[in-house]
């Protein structure tokens, strides 16, 4: 597993893996989405922050398929996924580790891990095993804990389950929502280490956090939410030296 970089390389000339045009997003009679554009290409880690209430989980959920669109389109790999059903998207590797991580409580660590590749089955047992030898390579304490039920687990701990769960079906794009969510900060630093190193691996990631320091130094690019709407988007060095978001998120200046 440590060549994937190498040999999911896309074609320069491809499209970008996902793109998302005007997408608006109602709850009954209110809007929570205000016609967002963005775009992540092959290879990247892009980031969405934003405040709560901001519209970040929303997004993640309408590209997930759990929210239907008022408006708007989804493109996955040149694919228009706008009305495609949740679990079809997860057979395209459109993968997502929810916010408050989702593990089921009284399965073991190894039983969570399997039911991230139920969607999308391995066709050889070597294919199984090479990418659980990958996902516990990342996460080492899950290894240790393979037997152990999930909901006896510290919440990092569920954090990495949650992550490794996900990476078990092999994601095309790896969607992380809020993962530092309640997290000591020795445990948030080990979170992002994993996620740079993921995506350093060649898995492609679309992360919300509101951790604003830790995403944006590890981000290629990022966009800006505000009340359902891009506000601002660059590069996370850009970003991440920018006064407004240096004030807004950072409490600086």
């Amino acid at each position: 597993m440590a060549s994937r970089k190498q040999s999911e390389s896309p074609n320069p000339a491809e499209g970008p893996l996902l793109e998302v045009t005007d997408m608006v997003v109602n709850y009954g009679r209110i809007q929570a989405l205000h016609g967002i554009s963005l775009q992540v290409a092959h290879g990247e880690l892009v980031t969405l922050l934003g405040a709560n209430g901001a519209g970040k989980t929303t997004t993640m959920r309408a590209l997930s398929g759990l929210l239907p669109l008022t408006r708007g389109r989804i493109l996955f790999e040149g694919r228009d996924i706008t009305q495609m059903k949740a679990h079809e998207r997860v057979m395209h590797g459109l993968i997502q580790a929810p916010e408050g991580r989702g593990v089921f409580p009284g399965m073991t660590v190894q039983d969570n891990l399997d039911m991230g590749c139920y969607a999308r089955p391995f066709e050889q047992k070597s294919e199984y095993d090479s990418t659980l030898e990958w996902v516990f390579g990342m996460f080492p304490r899950l290894a240790e804990r393979r037997k152990q039920v999930g909901g006896t687990l510290s919440g990092g701990e569920q954090q990495m389950l949650a992550i490794g769960r996900a990476l078990m079906a092999r994601p095309r794009l790896l969607l992380l929502d809020e993962p530092s969510m309640g997290l000591a900060p020795m445990i948030i630093q080990q979170i992002f280490r994993i996620i740079s190193e993921i995506n350093q691996q060649g898995t492609t990631v679309l992360l919300v956090e509101q951790n604003a320091q830790q995403a944006l130094a590890r981000s290629d690019r990022a966009y800006i939410l505000e009340t359902g709407e891009v506000t601002k988007s660059g590069s996370g060095r850009d970003l991440l030296t920018d006064p407004a978001v240096k004030s807004a998120y950072l409490g600086v200046g």
